[in-house]
Protein backbone atom coordinates (compact mmCIF):
# COMPACT_ATOMS: atom_id res chain seq x y z
CA UNK A 1 0.00 0.00 0.00
CA UNK A 2 1.41 3.41 -0.71
CA UNK A 3 2.16 6.18 1.92
CA UNK A 4 -1.16 8.29 0.91
CA UNK A 5 -3.90 5.29 1.15
CA UNK A 6 -2.17 4.25 4.24
CA UNK A 7 -2.45 7.88 5.77
CA UNK A 8 -6.17 7.67 4.73
CA UNK A 9 -7.08 4.59 5.79
CA UNK A 10 -4.98 5.10 9.32
CA UNK A 11 -7.36 8.41 9.82
CA UNK A 12 -10.67 6.68 9.63
CA UNK A 13 -9.40 3.70 11.96
CA UNK A 14 -8.19 6.43 14.51
CA UNK A 15 -11.39 8.16 14.16
CA UNK A 16 -12.99 5.21 14.69
CA UNK A 17 -11.67 4.28 18.03
CA UNK A 18 -14.36 4.78 21.03
CA UNK A 19 -13.67 7.34 23.63
CA UNK A 20 -13.25 4.83 26.46
CA UNK A 21 -10.75 3.03 24.34
CA UNK A 22 -8.39 6.41 23.68
CA UNK A 23 -8.57 7.09 27.53
CA UNK A 24 -7.38 3.30 28.41
CA UNK A 25 -5.03 3.62 26.01
CA UNK A 26 -3.66 6.88 26.56
CA UNK A 27 -3.18 5.60 30.25
CA UNK A 28 -1.28 2.73 29.21
CA UNK A 29 1.05 4.77 27.17
CA UNK A 30 1.70 7.25 29.70
CA UNK A 31 2.55 4.66 32.15
CA UNK A 32 4.76 2.38 29.24
CA UNK A 33 6.90 5.91 28.63
CA UNK A 34 7.71 6.96 31.98
CA UNK A 35 9.07 3.74 32.78
CA UNK A 36 11.37 3.42 30.18
CA UNK A 37 15.20 3.79 31.37
CA UNK A 38 15.81 6.39 28.36
CA UNK A 39 13.10 8.45 29.74
CA UNK A 40 14.27 8.09 33.55
CA UNK A 41 17.94 9.17 32.95
CA UNK A 42 16.71 11.82 29.75
CA UNK A 43 18.00 15.50 31.04
CA UNK A 44 15.86 16.58 28.07
CA UNK A 45 13.03 15.56 26.50
CA UNK A 46 11.94 16.56 22.97
CA UNK A 47 8.12 16.50 22.01
CA UNK A 48 5.12 17.45 20.87
CA UNK A 49 1.71 18.73 22.01
CA UNK A 50 -0.70 16.06 20.81
CA UNK A 51 -4.02 17.24 19.24
CA UNK A 52 -6.68 14.93 17.87
CA UNK A 53 -7.12 11.25 18.81
CA UNK A 54 -3.20 10.94 18.96
CA UNK A 55 -1.79 9.22 22.16
CA UNK A 56 -1.61 11.99 24.70
CA UNK A 57 1.38 13.89 25.47
CA UNK A 58 -0.04 16.80 27.62
CA UNK A 59 0.62 14.69 30.75
CA UNK A 60 3.76 13.69 29.56
CA UNK A 61 5.48 17.07 28.95
CA UNK A 62 3.60 17.92 32.90
CA UNK A 63 5.50 14.70 34.10
CA UNK A 64 9.24 15.98 32.68
CA UNK A 65 8.38 19.67 33.81
CA UNK A 66 8.05 17.90 36.85
CA UNK A 67 10.99 16.17 37.04
CA UNK A 68 12.94 19.01 36.50
CA UNK A 69 14.00 17.37 32.59
CA UNK A 70 14.52 20.27 29.62
CA UNK A 71 11.68 19.69 27.66
CA UNK A 72 11.65 21.03 24.27
CA UNK A 73 8.95 21.25 21.76
CA UNK A 74 9.17 22.05 17.72
CA UNK A 75 8.46 24.85 16.12
CA UNK A 76 7.20 24.90 12.11
CA UNK A 77 10.28 27.36 10.27
CA UNK A 78 8.45 26.56 6.79
CA UNK A 79 9.98 24.48 3.93
CA UNK A 80 9.95 21.19 5.59
CA UNK A 81 12.46 22.74 8.99
CA UNK A 82 11.58 22.96 12.20
CA UNK A 83 13.39 23.85 15.26
CA UNK A 84 12.79 22.62 19.30
CA UNK A 85 12.60 25.22 21.50
CA UNK A 86 12.65 25.29 25.40
CA UNK A 87 9.36 25.67 27.68
CA UNK A 88 9.67 25.88 31.37
CA UNK A 89 5.82 25.44 31.81
CA UNK A 90 2.64 24.73 29.53
CA UNK A 91 1.90 28.41 29.08
CA UNK A 92 4.89 28.85 27.62
CA UNK A 93 2.93 27.91 23.74
CA UNK A 94 0.91 29.08 21.43
CA UNK A 95 -1.09 27.75 18.10
CA UNK A 96 1.38 27.40 15.47
CA UNK A 97 1.26 26.83 11.68
CA UNK A 98 -0.89 23.21 11.74
CA UNK A 99 -2.66 24.91 14.83
CA UNK A 100 -0.34 22.62 16.97
CA UNK A 101 0.85 24.21 20.32
CA UNK A 102 4.02 25.36 20.06
CA UNK A 103 6.86 27.36 21.99
CA UNK A 104 6.64 31.06 21.79
CA UNK A 105 9.85 32.25 19.46
CA UNK A 106 11.81 33.97 22.36
CA UNK A 107 12.25 30.70 23.71
CA UNK A 108 15.42 29.29 24.21
CA UNK A 109 17.11 26.76 21.13
CA UNK A 110 17.73 23.20 21.89
CA UNK A 111 19.46 20.38 19.76
CA UNK A 112 19.76 16.69 21.15
CA UNK A 113 22.14 14.61 22.42
CA UNK A 114 23.33 11.40 23.26
CA UNK A 115 21.45 10.53 26.14
CA UNK A 116 17.99 12.94 25.43
CA UNK A 117 14.78 11.24 23.88
CA UNK A 118 12.62 12.38 21.42
CA UNK A 119 9.25 11.76 21.32
CA UNK A 120 8.14 11.38 17.05
CA UNK A 121 4.60 11.88 15.94
CA UNK A 122 3.45 9.91 13.26
CA UNK A 123 0.44 8.35 11.38
CA UNK A 124 1.22 4.54 11.74
CA UNK A 125 4.22 2.56 13.24
CA UNK A 126 4.85 -0.58 12.40
CA UNK A 127 6.07 -3.15 14.71
CA UNK A 128 9.41 -3.33 13.05
CA UNK A 129 9.93 0.63 14.40
CA UNK A 130 9.21 2.05 11.05
CA UNK A 131 7.16 5.02 10.93
CA UNK A 132 4.91 6.55 8.30
CA UNK A 133 5.29 10.40 8.97
CA UNK A 134 2.64 13.06 8.02
CA UNK A 135 4.22 13.93 4.82
CA UNK A 136 6.40 16.73 5.24
CA UNK A 137 9.37 15.25 6.41
CA UNK A 138 9.95 17.32 9.15
CA UNK A 139 11.20 14.68 11.54
CA UNK A 140 13.04 12.62 8.86
CA UNK A 141 15.09 15.84 8.37
CA UNK A 142 15.29 16.36 12.04
CA UNK A 143 16.28 12.93 12.83
CA UNK A 144 18.98 12.18 10.26
CA UNK A 145 21.85 12.43 12.48
CA UNK A 146 20.90 12.62 15.43
CA UNK A 147 22.49 10.70 18.86
CA UNK A 148 19.09 10.76 21.08
CA UNK A 149 17.26 7.60 22.09
CA UNK A 150 13.27 8.08 19.57
CA UNK A 151 10.23 6.76 20.78
CA UNK A 152 7.03 6.22 18.72
CA UNK A 153 4.07 6.40 20.24
CA UNK A 154 0.90 4.11 18.84
CA UNK A 155 -2.23 2.62 20.00
CA UNK A 156 -1.97 -1.49 20.10
CA UNK A 157 -5.01 -0.84 17.70
CA UNK A 158 -3.58 1.25 15.09
CA UNK A 159 -0.10 -0.87 14.59
CA UNK A 160 0.72 -2.19 11.71
CA UNK A 161 3.39 -4.89 10.79
CA UNK A 162 5.24 -2.69 8.39
CA UNK A 163 5.00 1.09 7.53
CA UNK A 164 6.09 1.76 3.53
CA UNK A 165 9.34 3.11 3.15
CA UNK A 166 11.44 5.49 1.21
CA UNK A 167 15.94 6.00 1.81
CA UNK A 168 15.08 9.06 3.73
CA UNK A 169 12.68 7.77 6.19
CA UNK A 170 13.96 7.62 9.64
CA UNK A 171 12.63 4.78 11.88
CA UNK A 172 12.70 4.94 16.15
CA UNK A 173 14.63 2.87 18.55
CA UNK A 174 11.40 1.87 20.49
CA UNK A 175 7.73 2.08 19.98
CA UNK A 176 5.50 2.15 23.22
CA UNK A 177 1.84 1.52 23.12
CA UNK A 178 -1.03 0.66 26.04
CA UNK A 179 0.48 -3.38 25.80
CA UNK A 180 4.24 -2.53 25.87
CA UNK A 181 7.14 -1.63 24.17
CA UNK A 182 8.96 -2.50 21.40
CA UNK A 183 12.36 -2.04 20.47
CA UNK A 184 14.31 -2.45 17.64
Amino acid sequence: MDKITLRREMLARTAALSPEYIIESDLGIFENVVSLPEFISAGSVFMYYSFDKEPDTHGLVLRALEEGKTVALPRVLGNGKMEHLRIINPEDTSAGVFGIREPLEWAERVTPKKGDLIIVPAAAYGRDCSRLGRGGGYYDRFLHDTPAFTVGLSREKLLIDHAPEEPHDVRVMCIVTESGIIRR
